[in-house]
């Protein structure tokens, strides 16, 4: 698996360990303190060396009581709980790169014309359906195109009302 940042390294490491033994990895003294005193939500993604999604889980507000744990618990989700994709295999490992997305605060907007998808995230919810939909991603240029995908995502279809809620990531490769 590829990955420089520490939290990639941490998200990799958790990977790994949860692949090759079904065990959760314990942290290292070498990790970042903020890992243990912050929490924040975040994503894991997987792709394949040629760029294709492999997998991708996270939360959009914090769930646990570490970023550090944040992390574990996504990564080994988005490798073997994305229901989009078997379990990622042994196999694999070594063709995997990872990317760790760090999410800011919800903000409930008013409309779409307070949404840029090379910016923002969007959260697309009506009822008890929601689609998330992380920004700056391959192929999607537009607010329309992120709008049908996120409402795609959470199965909103027609004209039902929704809200809108942006937020930034601070992505690490």
């Amino acid at each position: 698996m590829i990955g420089e940042h520490s939290y990639v390294k941490w998200a990799i490491k958790a990977i790994e360990t949860y692949v090759l033994s079904e065990m959760k990895a314990q942290p290292s003294s070498d990790l970042p303190e903020d890992l243990f005193v912050r929490t924040a939500a975040c994503f894991v993604s997987l792709h394949t060396i040629s760029g294709e999604l492999r997998g991708c889980i996270g939360t959009i507000e914090p769930v646990y009581k570490s970023l550090c744990e944040e992390i574990l618990e996504n990564a080994i989700s988005a490798a073997t709980k994305d229901p989009r994709f078997p379990p990622l295999s042994k196999n694999e490992l070594d063709s995997i790169k990872v990317n760790v997305d760090i999410l800011s605060c919800l903000e409930k907007i008013d409309s779409a014309s307070s949404l840029n998808p090379k910016i923002y995230g969007v959260i697309v919810k009506s009822g008890w359906k929601k689609g998330v939909l992380l920004p700056d991603l391959e192929g999607v240029d537009t607010v329309e195109q992120q709008l049908r995908i996120a409402k795609l995502k959470a199965g909103i279809i027609g004209n039902e009302k929704i809200e809108l809620y942006r937020f930034t990531v601070q992505r690490y490769l």
